[in-house]
């Protein structure tokens, strides 16, 4: 995931920022490993993702 919003953060921000994305992919892997589909924001619209997402376009579309 890439922030476009700001590009100078301070130092605490930077930490804050780094933990809640390595919680996110701890937490998209977790879904990954098993099976479960997991919905993220993508080209402006929500979408499904992964091997239970029921959407065979987004099947395999982990990122």
């Amino acid at each position: 995931m890439k922030s476009s919003l700001k590009t100078n953060y301070s130092e605490e921000s930077r930490i804050l920022l780094d933990t809640l994305k390595t919680a996110v992919d701890h937490a998209l892997e977790k879904k990954r490993r098993l099976g479960q589909y997991a919905v993220i924001w993508k080209n402006g619209k929500p979408v499904r993702i992964g091997s239970d997402a029921g959407d065979a376009d987004h099947k395999s579309e982990w990122t």
